[in-house]
Parts: C-alpha cells; sequence; structure tokens
C-alpha cells in the first residue's frame, strides 16, 4: 500500500525541483543588448557579478567540473574547481593578456564589452596602449577551454600570456630547459618553479626536446597552440611569474589550450590526446634489453678505425653486452661527403666485419648538414637542394654548429630528399651498416621553408625520413609535431656533463620528457659526453645504475679504460667498476620483459614509462618535490644514489613495498631514513599487488619465493646472452 505513494512523492519532488530551477542560470544579456543563445541544459553556464564574469562547466562523467572567473576591471583569468584557486593569471602590473609593440610591452586592461554566444565568451578590452584594444574568445568544454585573442590597432611583435607561479602549485612541463644555472647540460628544475627558466628561443626548430605544454600540481595544464618561435621564462630572477610569449610576425592570434582535471596524469592524458600517443616503438625487444655503445664520449672526434676496435674488443672481452657499436662524427672526410676519412679508416669494411663478429651491430652518425668545404656543397647548392637564406631566398641558407659553417639538405625538396638518401643507402650497402644515429636539426630559423611549407612541417618531414632507417635504439630528437608524437621515436637527452650535478639532471630532464608525451626516453651517454673531464669512478658506476631503472641505456665511456678529453691522457678504471657496470647492464637486461610490457601499454594508453611518484599516487603531497626517485611502470619504484654518499633518504607512497636489497615488505607513507647506499648498491623497491610486480621480484634476485601479495600470473625468463630480439609473450 505505501509504495504507490512514496512513488508519488518521488515524482512530486522532481517535478518540484524542476520549477524551482533559477531563470539566473540562463546566459546574461550583454551590456550592449543583442540577442543571446541560451546554453545547453547541462553545459557551460554564464553569470554576472559587478566585478567578473564567470563560465561554469558543470561535473560529468570523468571530469570534475570547473568555473572560469573573468574579472573585468583589470582583465585577468582565475579557474577554479571546488571553490579553490587552480590557476590565475599574473596580477596587474603585469597583465594577463600582454603585448610588445614598437619595444615595450603593454597589456590589457579594462573589459570594454562582452557577448555569450554559441558557447563562447567574446571580450573586448582596452589596453595601456591608447588607441589599441585585445580581443578574446573563450569557449569551455568538459576538461578545458579555448583560449584566443589578438590585437587590435597595432602590429604586435610579441603576444605573451603570463601567470601566477603559486596560484597554481607547482609546475612541469616544457621539456629540456635552458636555465641561468647551466640547463639542460648540467640544470634541470623539478619541478620547474624550483628554480628558474629563461628560454627565449623556445620553437619548432630547437635542438631541444621541448613542447609548448606546461602543468601543474594542481591538475592544470597549458598548451600553446604555435609554430613560431616563443621566449619562455619561468620564476626569472624568481619573480614567480610563467611568461609564455610568442613571436607574432604576421598578426597571428595567440591560441591557448587551459586543461582543468582532478589528477597531473589526467592533464597529461588530456594533451597528449590532443598531439598524439605512440604508433609503434620505434626502438625493438633487443634494444631497449642491451644498451647501444656510442663512440663519441670514449673518444670525441679524435676516433679512428684501430681505436675503434680495441673498444670494442676490450667491451667483448669484459662482458659488457651490447646490441650496437656506433661510430659517432668525425668518420668523414669532410662534413657532408658520406665517405670515410682514408687515412683513419683505410678498411672501413674489414672494420665493419669484426664489429659484427664481436657479436655488435654496427651503425654510423650522419647529419643533413653539409659544410662549405665538402665535395658535395656545391652540387647541392647548384641543385637547389639545401634550405633558402630566409633574409635572400635566392641563396643557400648557411648556418654555423660545432663542426664549422653548412648548408642543409632541405627535406621539402624531393629532389633533394632523393638525393640524400640514395647516397646513404648506397653508405650503407657498401660497410654493412646496419642503422643511423641522425644528428643535429632539420631546419633552423635562420632559414626559409620551401613554399607551402612551415617550420613546423621540417619536424614531419625528419622524422618520415628517419623511420626509413633502424636508430638503434638511440632515436631522434624531433618535438613539437603531432609526427614527432606518433612516430615513437627513443628520445635521448642533449650532451650532459660528467659530474653528479649532469647525473642528477638527467634524471629529472627525463621526467619532463616523458611527461610531455616522449615516453621511450634514455639519458645522455651514461657518464657524459660534453668535453669534461672523464667521469670519476663512482660517477660512472651510479650513471649506469640509475641507467639500468630507465627505458633504455645509452652508453660510451667504457667502464675499462677511456680518454680525458681535456688533457689526452688515458684513463683506466679499476675491476670494481668494470664489475658493477656489468651489473647494471644485466640488472637492465633482467628487467626487459617488464620494460617490454610497459611499452606495450604506452602504445595502448600513452603514458610515460618512467614517470614522477604522484603520477602514480597523485594524493601523496611529498612526492611532487622529488627529484631524485621515480616510478618505472606501475610496480617498480626506482632510488638510486644519485650523489657521493654513502646513504640517502627514500620516500615511499603510500601501500606496501617489497625492498629487494632487503628481502623484506615495508610499508609506505613514510621516508626511510638513512637508507645505506654502498657502491654496489642501488635501491629499488616493489609495489606489493601492482601488475607486474612478482616478475619484477623474481628478475632482481631479490625474491626468495615470490613477494607477498604479489599477482598470480606467468614469470618472465629470465634474459639469456645474447638476448631474443623478440620478446617473451608473456610477463609478469
Amino acid at each position: 500500500m505505501r509504495r504507490p505513494l512514496r512513488s508519488s512523492r518521488v515524482l512530486l519532488a522532481a517535478l518540484c525541483l524542476a520549477l524551482a530551477l533559477p531563470v539566473a542560470l540562463a546566459a546574461p544579456q550583454r551590456a550592449t543588448a543583442q540577442p543571446e543563445n541560451p546554453p545547453a541544459p547541462h553545459g557551460p553556464r554564464l553569470t554576472r557579478s559587478a566585478a567578473a564574469l564567470t563560465l561554469t562547466v558543470p561535473r560529468g562523467r570523468g571530469t570534475p567540473g570547473y568555473a572560469l572567473r573573468v574579472t573585468t576591471g583589470q582583465l585577468a583569468l582565475v579557474t577554479l574547481r571546488s571553490g579553490a584557486t587552480v590557476l590565475a593569471t599574473a596580477p596587474a602590473g603585469t597583465g594577463a593578456l600582454r603585448f610588445r609593440a614598437a619595444g615595450v610591452w603593454q597589456y590589457a586592461t579594462r573589459v570594454t564589452d562582452w557577448s555569450w554566444r554559441d558557447g563562447t565568451l567574446t571580450l573586448s578590452a582596452a589596453t595601456t596602449l591608447p588607441g589599441t584594444t585585445v580581443e578574446a574568445r573563450l569557449t569551455p568544454s568538459a576538461d578545458r577551454y579555448q583560449l584566443d585573442w589578438q590585437v587590435g590597432g597595432v602590429v604586435p611583435e610579441r603576444l605573451g600570456l603570463a601567470y601566477d607561479l603559486r596560484s597554481a602549485g607547482h609546475w612541469y612541463g616544457h621539456g629540456e630547459t635552458q636555465t641561468p644555472h647551466g640547463g639542460p647540460a648540467t640544470d634541470q628544475p623539478w619541478p620547474l618553479d624550483s628554480g628558474q627558466v629563461v628560454h627565449p628561443s623556445f620553437g619548432p626548430a630547437s635542438y631541444y626536446m621541448i613542447d609548448p605544454f606546461w602543468y601543474t600540481s594542481s591538475a592544470t595544464g597549458v598548451r600553446v597552440d604555435t609554430g613560431h618561435v616563443m621566449d619562455v621564462a619561468i620564476n626569472r630572477n624568481g619573480d614567480g611569474l610563467a611568461r609564455l610569449d610568442v613571436d607574432s610576425p604576421r598578426t597571428d592570434p595567440y591560441r591557448a589550450t587551459v586543461f582543468v582535471e582532478s589528477t597531473p596524469r589526467e592533464v597529461y592524458r588530456d594533451y597528449v590526446g590532443l598531439v598524439g600517443v605512440p604508433a609503434k616503438s620505434d626502438a625493438g625487444y633487443r634494444q631497449f634489453a642491451e644498451p647501444v655503445w656510442n663512440s663519441w664520449a670514449q673518444f670525441y672526434t679524435h676516433v679512428d678505425q684501430a681505436k675503434l676496435l680495441d673498444y670494442a674488443q676490450d667491451l667483448h672481452d669484459n662482458g659488457l653486452t651490447g646490441h650496437t657499436l656506433q661510430l659517432d662524427d668525425k668518420w668523414e672526410s669532410n662534413y657532408g661527403n658520406m665517405t670515410f676519412d682514408p687515412t683513419a679508416y683505410p678498411d672501413p669494411a674489414a672494420m665493419s666485419r669484426r664489429i659484427h663478429e664481436l657479436g655488435f651491430g654496427f651503425g654510423l652518425w650522419v647529419t643533413l648538414w653539409i659544410n662549405l668545404d665538402s665535395d658535395q656543397y656545391r652540387y647541392a647548392a647548384d641543385h637547389g637542394y639545401l634550405l633558402a637564406d630566409a633574409a635572400n631566398p635566392a641563396r643557400p641558407c648557411r648556418v654555423t654548429w660545432w663542426n664549422g659553417t653548412a648548408g642543409i639538405v632541405d627535406l621539402a625538396n624531393p629532389g633533394a630528399r632523393a638525393w640524400y638518401e640514395g647516397r646513404l643507402r648506397a653508405l650503407m650497402d657498401a660497410y654493412d651498416v646496419d642503422g643511423l644515429k641522425f644528428d643535429t636539426r632539420f631546419f633552423d630559423e635562420r632559414c626559409a621553408p620551401s613554399p607551402g611549407y612551415r617550420p613546423t612541417d621540417y619536424q614531419r618531414l625528419g622524422a618520415r625520413l628517419a623511420d626509413e632507417y633502424d636508430l638503434q635504439g638511440v632515436g631522434i630528437r624531433v618535438h613539437w609535431s603531432e609526427a614527432a608524437h606518433q612516430a615513437g621515436f627513443v628520445t635521448r637527452q642533449v650532451d650532459k656533463g660528467t659530474g653528479w650535478n649532469s647525473l642528477r639532471a638527467s634524471v629529472t630532464q627525463n621526467l619532463a620528457i616523458s611527461t610531455i608525451g616522449y615516453p621511450f626516453v634514455t639519458t645522455d651517454m651514461i657518464g657524459g659526453s660534453s668535453g669534461q673531464p672523464a667521469p670519476s669512478k663512482e660517477v660512472l658506476v651510479r650513471w649506469a645504475q640509475s641507467a639500468a631503472l630507465m627505458p633504455l641505456m645509452y652508453a660510451s665511456t667504457s667502464p675499462v679504460d677511456t680518454i680525458d678529453v681535456t688533457t689526452g691522457r688515458k684513463v683506466v678504471y679499476d675491476a670494481e667498476t668494470i664489475a658493477l657496470y656489468r651489473e647494471a647492464v644485466g640488472r637492465h637486461a633482467r628487467l626487459a620483459p617488464y620494460i617490454w610490457d610497459q611499452v606495450r601499454r604506452t602504445l595502448r594508453t600513452g603514458d610515460p614509462i618512467m614517470r614522477p611518484l604522484f603520477f602514480d599516487f597523485p594524493e601523496d603531497a611529498a612526492g611532487y618535490t622529488i627529484t631524485d626517485e621515480w616510478m618505472l611502470g606501475p610496480a617498480l619504484l626506482a632510488a638510486p644514489q644519485l650523489g657521493d654518499a654513502g646513504v640517502r633518504d627514500v620516500h615511499l607512497p603510500p601501500g606496501r613495498w617489497y625492498d629487494v636489497a632487503r628481502h623484506r615488505v615495508v610499508s609506505g607513507g613514510r621516508t626511510v631514513r638513512a637508507y645505506p647506499t654502498p657502491l654496489g648498491v642501488s635501491p629499488v623497491f616493489v609495489r606489493v599487488g601492482a601488475e607486474g610486480a612478482e616478475g619484477v621480484v623474481r628478475a632482481l634476485g631479490g625474491s626468495r619465493g615470490s613477494a607477498p601479495g604479489a599477482p598470480a600470473g606467468a614469470v618472465p625468463p629470465r634474459p639469456r646472452s645474447p638476448l631474443p630480439t623478440r620478446p617473451p609473450d608473456s610477463v609478469g
């Protein structure tokens, strides 16, 4: 008898609620009355107060909802989630939307007019420069909003967007950073606001691995959609601001997407949803499992056939496995000739044959830059195969680099590409070259792109060229474009120094590159490669131990002996150095099935393999400022020693963790103080119950049976030597 009555009450309550919805939820009228379109029933809505216009986006399935408050007395944008500020533009005096005209920075001030139509809020604002206006459009959607704006009344030199760093917590992203303290070679602030970033030539043709994307601990993110060069400054001189300025040579509007999510990882996923996730992995299983050995840091340009073969023999004889040995810079007679220097390399075919006999693949360093003294430069220039000069397109562009002055092969010219590739393939066939290391850039801002092309297109053209070859686990440095994200190349870092600061920078730099959408990361060559004194025993071993817990290992300095480039003297390492380096290589090989499983996961999700703790533990506040730990997939927490010390603190996020070195399970949610780290110990913890945990514990030799609580499943076989070129079918 009661059931019909209760149903009637529910229906009546629902009807009353529907009738009670306030008319105020409809969009208010524009200041200058024009008909407005009402918002969708559950879509964004706009409300107006005396001081602000507020766009409110309701919570949805998988999205937290947010509000965007636009202050009208002084144009500013404040993003809120659950009533709390999670991102705000710079305060008055700096200006949120700023532009440079005649060398002077100006900014938008008072909102003078607005309209809300078809889901877009359009604003007009006065500026500090008389006679000019800013026109802006804000288009909200479920987990982001689009900001487009431009200046009227003047042609600006630059457009800029400025944020208050503190409003969003900590800042990440960007990629390799130029800093006042040696970045990116020896300094990579993590988070970015913990240091300073001063990056004035931040653009699509840069040699640095960068993307115009930044995200924050408050789970917001900013992507600037531009093909122009930017000038980026974050906390410059400790000013507490992020200034994201764009060159504006053709009055192009400033376009940005602002993401609002519940966790930083969801912001990352939103970003790669725009730019693309890898469609494949450029590197194969064995390239993930074994290091590549490259001659650069071992010899720099003081290399020849005899030295290279002695290097390969030493590695082989000391059990230092590797899938490839690459001959880096300075094998050509002249840069661009694609012919071996006959004095230094009297029999390249025999050299290649011997390297193969020792179990290595053979690779060569190549570039599209042809020096003026090359016997191929004149031919390429006469046939129009080189990029034109931006100031005078009638002549080839000339660029100065670390090896002289050169022209650059124009990959947008089909004839130029065919000519370049024909010579490249002839070289590879003649000397049984298995793969290549492409170096330098595919474009330079001093050059003019071919008609119909933009500078960003050369990232795509370079990626397409490189994808035709085996890059031997060192990948290629392309960025900024969708093609670069989707190609799935390994990303190697810019050259590092040989000291502890460079080792530490290599870790935070990998975290930065991984979390802007390039998941297959490797550090610079283990031990560094920027022409400094040879690394100490301790730096070399610790770097190898750190790299062993990353997706790939990129090696050069031999733990047997090397040449100190600053003195020309031979440096001989002791037997312990060789043994510990060999153990690091072996540890990485044993992790290969687990790492390969993460590669396959990344191809499905786009998630980074090596990632900061807060990607997996967003509620753990301590994880947002840790610079010397990371997650490798969901199960492995790496905490290697990155300094000259015998102990270190290790932060463990909440949960239960298996301590591989001590063979015991410990509780997380705390920091373990003074964990012992003698030179042979590199701490690793396995997350109990995580996918792949059992396989990781067994692979690292820490299981006396299996880790308590580890998931059941197939245990990966211990890799044999040499490793198979194909991965096992199952992982733990």
